[in-house]
């Protein structure tokens, strides 16, 4: 583990699928449904994963990202691994709406309006849960 590294010291918002190399994660963040693919172990850049590892976390970024589109519609999906704060091996997995305040621009940039409230549907959580573990239920 790194000392102060956000993700080996936390899970890094609301866990809601884990397996031996990876979980998702629902941020903490207003933009709804945005997601985290973090690595388990920390690993500063995907390509000192090995090739059977770099696959498996793009498979889960991958699955994250169909199963958002299908729970949220979103006008877009981003998708990014930046890690200049947290070098730590993430995928940002963002569903994006017209009306979020920072929308055409990246959800790092100034906001561009005032957001409008968007709820997650009932049960997001649980449900984005049920779906990666069967679509993972059958990997090793």
């Amino acid at each position: 583990m790194k000392a102060e590294c956000v993700f080996c010291d936390s899970d890094g918002g609301l866990e809601v699928y884990r397996d031996e190399r990876c979980r998702v994660v629902i941020a903490d963040d207003p933009i709804p449904g945005f997601c985290r693919v973090v690595w388990n172990a920390h690993v500063r850049e995907m390509t000192d994963l090995p090739a059977a590892d770099r696959r498996h976390v793009m498979d889960v970024v991958f699955a994250v990202e169909a199963a958002l589109r299908e729970f949220l519609r979103p006008d877009k999906m981003n998708v990014a691994s930046l890690g200049n704060l947290v070098p730590h091996v993430h995928w940002h997995v963002v569903p994006r709406f017209a009306t979020d305040a920072h929308f055409p621009s990246p959800v790092w940039s100034a906001p561009q309006r005032k957001a409008e409230v968007r709820a997650l549907p009932p049960n997001f959580a649980q449900r984005l849960a049920a779906r990666l573990a069967a679509d993972f239920e059958t990997q090793g």
